[in-house]
C-alpha cells in the first residue's frame, strides 16, 4: 500500500512539475491583476452604495422624528377629546413608527461595521493589486531583457575554416610578439 502512495504523489509531482513548466508566469501573473483590479472594483462600487445608505439614514431619522411628533400631537387630541378608540389607533401607529426608528439605529450601526470593514478589505486589496503590478512589471523587463539579450546571440554565424586559420595566424604572432 505505500508502495502505491508513494508512485501515485511521485506521479502528481511530476505531473505539477510539468505543468509549471508548461504555465507561462506572466500570463498567470496578469490573470490575477485582471481579477484583483476586477475585486477592487467591486469593493469600490459597493462601499459607494453603503456609503449613500449610510448618508440616508439621518434623513429617515428625522422624518421618523417628526412623524412622532405629529403622532404625539394626535394622541394628546384624541385624550383630551375622550375618543380612546381613535387614541389607540394613533398610539398603534406611534409605536410602529418607533420600532422603525430603532431598525433603522440598528441599520446604521450595522453599516457603520460594514462600511468600516469594506473600507479596510479595499485598502489592504489596493496594497496587494500594487504589490502585483510592481511584480508584472518586473517580471515583463525581466522577460524583455532577456529576450533582447538572447536575440543577440541566436543571429546565425557562420564561421569559415579560412576565418579559424587567419585567428589562428593572428594569435600565433600576437603570442611571438610578446
Amino acid at each position: 500500500m505505500a508502495l502505491i502512495n508513494r508512485f501515485s504523489r511521485l506521479f502528481r509531482a511530476d505531473l505539477h512539475a510539468v505543468l509549471d513548466r508548461i504555465e507561462e508566469p506572466t500570463i498567470l501573473l496578469k490573470q490575477a491583476v485582471r481579477e484583483m483590479e476586477d475585486d477592487v472594483v467591486q469593493d469600490e462600487r459597493n462601499l459607494k452604495i453603503l456609503a449613500h445608505e449610510l448618508e440616508q439614514i439621518p434623513i429617515l431619522e428625522e422624518e421618523i422624528e417628526k412623524t412622532l411628533n405629529e403622532l404625539q400631537k394626535e394622541i394628546e387630541l384624541c385624550l383630551d377629546s375622550d375618543n380612546e378608540k381613535l387614541a389607540r389607533s394613533v398610539i398603534k401607529r406611534k409605536l410602529e413608527c418607533q420600532q422603525r426608528a430603532k431598525r433603522l439605529r440598528v441599520k446604521s450601526d450595522t453599516l457603520e461595521k460594514e462600511v468600516a470593514g469594506l473600507a479596510g478589505r479595499l485598502e489592504n486589496n489596493r496594497g496587494r493589486l500594487s504589490a502585483m503590478q510592481q511584480k508584472l512589471e518586473i517580471l515583463e523587463e525581466d522577460k524583455s531583457n532577456s529576450m533582447q539579450q538572447a536575440s543577440v546571440c541566436d543571429v546565425d554565424v557562420t564561421i569559415s575554416d579560412d576565418d579559424i586559420e587567419v585567428a589562428l595566424l593572428k594569435e600565433k604572432q600576437a603570442r611571438t610578439s610578446s
